[in-house]
């Protein structure tokens, strides 16, 4: 079993131009040097960061963070790559071609029950974003009204126990509705009535998209309908790196940064846009101000029975072998020293 393919934003196509983003050096946040001049700090210890997709505000504290001088405070030298194909950032890390990734909880469950030697170290977005969509104006008002009707996906497998789940609790079930692989093309696929839902879609980005195109939508949210609450967004390192006092430095980076950003939320906006003028749009700032409450403001915090009740999840509907223990998969890293 693969795991899932990121399911969204593929509507912000002109930034998917940063494919392979590495931060520049900024004043006050060089990259590490060659030896240090008398008197001068000590050259940072190097770390580099692989996103799950093309920049976005879902990585707000992480380039807040850079801007600001966390990182640097903290003796790193931060860098922060998108990825090619978004499959790839936990494979390259659990190959110990990366230091932390940028992933899903419920992607881990899956790459753990692959054996690949990763483990949560933190989290980013502390809710799920995922849902159910309609157009606001059509004819599906539950979702006891999609039977018979047309379900969009993106990628099969976790999608469709979602759905299966959502499905069942208005006595329905996967059999009652017609799957269509619309190929990461959610919005436009309901927009142009090609199916009469999509599941999947980011509530902070694909329904902003649909308003600022005059066609808003309806959402329904998988935790309202029998799927556990999970983080959307974690942090994955290697296993065999969490005795590294790095880690810990960096997530304490990226809580500074969050609160920041919710005590300073427009400043922060210009710290995030600072020599990314094509994230300066419509669609980004309306997801600045979704998904800016959503940031854990304890990234370091493990919530433990949020991750055992989603591996029990999904084992009872046969997406991963068995559970295993948590401590094998998700930790809180110890002080920084």
């Amino acid at each position: 079993m693969s795991a899932p393919r990121l399911p969204r934003r593929r509507l912000l196509a002109a930034a998917a131009a940063t494919t392979m983003l590495a931060t520049a050096s900024r004043p006050g946040l060089a990259q590490g040097t060659q030896g240090t001049p008398a008197g001068a700090s000590p050259p940072r210890e190097q770390l580099t960061v692989l996103l799950d997709w093309f920049v976005n505000p879902d990585h707000a504290p992480l380039f807040v963070a850079l801007e600001r001088g966390d990182f640097a405070r903290r003796g790193l030298d931060v860098r922060l790559v998108a990825p090619a194909d978004p499959n790839d950032p936990p494979k390259l890390v659990a190959a110990g071609r990366g230091d932390v990734a940028v992933s899903y909880q419920k992607a881990l469950h899956l790459q753990i029950d692959q054996g690949l030697p990763l483990v949560r170290i933190g989290t980013l977005v502390a809710t799920p974003l995922s849902a159910l969509v309609v157009l606001a104006d059509g004819p599906v008002r539950s979702i006891a009204d999609l039977r018979g009707r047309s379900v969009g996906f993106s990628v099969a497998g976790f999608e469709e126990v979602v759905l299966g789940t959502m499905l069942r609790s208005h006595g329905l079930s996967l059999s009652d509705v017609r799957l269509v692989n619309v190929n990461f093309a959610l919005s436009t696929a309901l927009m142009s009535r090609q199916v009469d839902a999509v599941i999947g879609a980011f509530r902070n980005f694909e329904l902003n998209q649909l308003d600022i195109e005059r066609r808003p939508g309806r959402a329904f949210f998988p935790e309202e309908h029998g799927v556990p609450i999970y983080d959307e967004l974690i942090y994955v390192a290697h296993r065999d790196r969490l005795g590294d006092a790095k880690l810990r430095r960096f997530i304490d980076a990226t809580e500074a940064a969050t609160h920041y950003m919710i005590n300073n939320s427009r400043a922060a906006w210009d710290l995030f846009i600072k020599g990314r003028r094509e994230l300066d749009n419509e669609l980004n700032r309306r997801a600045w101000n979704d998904t800016i409450t959503r940031f854990s403001l304890s990234p370091g915090a493990l919530d433990r029975a949020r991750y055992e009740r989603m591996a029990a999840f999904l084992r009872e509907r046969n997406m991963i072998r068995g559970v295993p223990a948590l401590e094998s998969y998700a930790a809180e890293l110890p002080p920084a020293r």
